[in-house]
C-alpha cells in the first residue's frame, strides 16, 4: 500500500474523461480518488448529470490550473424539445407546461439561434449551483422557493440549428464559460410561445482540448496505474502559462 501511495504521488496533470450520462461530475472525482488512491482530484468544469462528453479531471499539482482550464470557450450539441416546459430547464426536472408546438417552423427556430448569438445576458435556472446567501439554489428550489437571481453576461459565438425533427431540434453551440445552454433553449421555447426543454447535452470541446482526446469514465475504470500515467497530460505543459 505505501509503494503505490509514493507511485500516485507523481500523477500531476489533466486527465480528460468523456462523462457518461446518469452520473455527476463529482461521482467521476470520488471514482478516481478511490481506484488510485488520489488525495488531490478535481475537475476543470461541471457537467450536469444529463449531460455527457468532455470533463477535465485535475490530479494532484493539475487542481492549481482550475481557474486556467474551465476559462476556455466550450462546445456543446444537443436536442431541445419544442413544446415541453420543465422545471429545471431539461428533461430532468418536473414537467410544467405541454403546449402545442406544430406551428413552429425551422425557420422560426434559426431565427432566434441567431437572435441570441453575440452578447446577452442570462439568468441562471433555479436548478443550479449557483449560491445565494451561501446557499446552492437547487437546494432553494427543492424546498419550492424562487429568489432573484443575477443575470450573466455571456457570449455565443455560434448557436447552429443541425437537423430538424420537430419537436426535436438538434443543435451546435460554442460559447464562454459560465454558459447554461438549458436556458438557452428555454428562452428559445419562451420566445417563440410554445415553450422549450434540453433533452440531450453533449461537450465535445473546452479551450484547447477535445472530446476525441478523452477515455470514457468505463474504460478509465480498468486502466492500471501505469495506463493511467500515459494518459495523463502533464500539468508542466500547462503551469508555465500561469507563472
Amino acid at each position: 500500500m505505501k509503494k503505490l501511495k509514493s507511485y500516485n504521488e507523481s500523477r500531476d496533470g489533466v486527465l480528460l474523461v468523456d462523462k457518461p450520462v446518469g452520473c455527476t461530475s463529482h461521482d467521476i472525482v470520488n471514482g478516481i480518488r478511490r481506484k488510485y488512491q488520489l488525495k488531490k482530484v478535481g475537475h476543470g468544469g461541471t457537467l450536469d448529470p444529463n449531460a455527457t462528453g468532455l470533463l477535465m479531471m485535475l490530479l494532484g499539482k493539475g487542481t492549481k490550473l482550475s481557474s486556467q482550464i474551465m476559462g476556455g470557450d466550450k462546445t456543446y450539441t444537443g436536442v431541445m424539445h419544442l413544446g415541453i416546459v420543465t422545471s429545471s430547464q431539461d428533461c430532468d426536472g418536473e414537467i410544467l407546461e405541454e403546449n402545442p408546438w406544430e406551428h413552429i417552423t425551422r425557420e422560426q427556430v434559426e431565427a432566434q439561434f441567431k437572435e441570441l448569438t453575440g452578447d446577452i445576458f442570462q439568468t441562471p435556472p433555479m436548478v443550479s449551483a449557483i449560491k445565494v446567501n451561501g446557499v446552492p439554489l437547487y437546494k432553494l428550489a427543492r424546498k419550492g422557493q424562487e429568489v432573484e437571481r443575477k443575470q450573466r453576461f455571456v457570449h455565443i459565438f455560434r448557436f447552429k440549428l443541425t437537423d430538424w425533427q420537430p419537436p426535436l431540434v438538434s443543435f451546435e453551440v460554442i460559447c464562454t464559460k459560465g454558459t447554461y445552454v438549458r436556458t438557452l433553449a428555454h428562452d428559445v421555447g419562451q420566445t417563440l410561445g410554445c415553450g422549450a426543454s434540453l433533452d440531450v447535452l453533449r461537450r465535445t470541446h473546452s479551450g484547447d482540448f477535445d472530446v476525441s482526446g478523452a477515455i470514457t469514465y468505463e474504460d478509465l475504470q480498468e486502466l492500471s496505474l501505469s495506463q493511467l500515467n500515459e494518459r495523463i497530460l502533464p500539468y508542466e505543459r500547462y503551469a508555465v502559462q500561469i507563472r
